[in-house]
């Protein structure tokens, strides 16, 4: 056990919604431990730009998880590294408590908030394994520095894959976007955006079927789903953005998940096992946004005050 510590509540990610649980949990004087995955990038730290969450104009998601750190740390939060392996509950002479197993240490708590958020799809094409870092990708702002005036491939058509496309222009000679749909689905503004950049190329009612190349990627297998017509398109690059799997392995058994593997969580942020409680993407919920993340995670917090309270019959009621 790491140094027999008995925390409050222990946060698991570190994205906004468990900063957002942070800085309430630490402001409501609970020993509150976040533990941050290095190895799971975040979604908000992985956007270029962030300009719909009220207050801040325009920030990168890095700026901006950098602030809600430092506001975090500063009420007393504790942090540490570690990607968590498994939770379980186990009895100690304290009562039962939850513990939380990384790579490091197993870390005892009263409550746990699970903020692990979702990591990008993979779309399972011959290729797409084979040239990860050597031309595939999942993060236009990690890696599009790398591709200076070079011809790139953009899958998908929400917001995600609309923005990143935008924000590839910044280096690529060109960008073409290939989309299943005969229209996109991302927001009307970010549609303008790449509408009005003379840098992209669209491609309707299309998919990519294989990726191949001389030891990087260098041709982009594109099939016209309306006609069937099957196209060679020569390329540097090919970025994947077809959407998110939550970061969940590690509480299937222990908390209810939907058939995609979601946590269920009730509008309290509680999911149906005692004491642990979930908030952000890695939720069931219809908005997957910064804002809403922060919102979760201040009630995920709340919820868990209240709990710890009650069992050490401290609850102001």
């Amino acid at each position: 056990m790491a140094e027999n510590v008995i925390y409050d509540t222990i946060i698991i990610g570190g994205g906004p919604a468990g900063l957002a649980a942070g800085i309430y949990s630490a402001r409501a004087r609970m020993k509150t431990l976040l533990i941050e995955s290095f190895s799971i990038m975040g979604q908000a730290t992985m956007t270029d730009l962030i300009e719909n969450y009220p207050g801040i104009e325009k920030a990168t998601g890095f700026e901006l998880i950098n602030v809600f750190k430092k506001q975090a740390l500063g009420f007393g939060l504790e942090e540490t590294q570690g990607t968590v392996k498994k939770i379980f509950k186990q009895k100690t002479d304290s009562g039962e408590l939850w513990c939380v197993e990384d790579e490091n240490a197993t870390y005892q708590a009263v409550s746990l908030i699970v903020a692990s958020g979702a990591k990008a799809r993979k779309i399972g094409i011959p290729g797409e394994e084979e040239f990860v870092g050597k031309g595939v990708s999942y993060c236009g702002t990690c890696d599009g520095p790398f591709f200076r005036e070079k011809d790139l491939v953009v899958i998908g058509g929400g917001d995600t894959a609309v923005e990143e496309a935008v924000y590839l222009t910044k280096f690529a000679k060109k960008v073409t976007l290939v989309h299943r749909r005969d229209r996109l689905r991302a927001t009307k503004i970010l549609q303008e955006l790449i509408f009005a950049n003379k840098k992209v190329e669209i491609k309707y009612e299309s998919c990519v079927e294989k990726i191949s190349g001389d030891g990087k990627v260098g041709i982009a297998v594109i099939k016209n789903l309306k006609t069937g017509e099957v196209s060679d398109l020569e390329c540097n690059g090919v970025f994947i953005f077809v959407g998110w799997d939550p970061n969940t392995d590690f509480v299937k058994g222990v908390v209810a998940l939907n058939e995609k593997e979601y946590i269920k969580a009730d509008k309290d942020m509680k999911t149906n096992a005692d004491g642990i409680f979930a908030c952000g993407d890695c939720c069931d919920k219809i908005l997957r946004q910064v804002v809403t993340a922060c919102g979760d995670g201040a009630v995920a917090s709340y919820s868990a005050q209240h709990y710890v309270e009650s069992l050490k019959g401290t609850e102001y009621v």
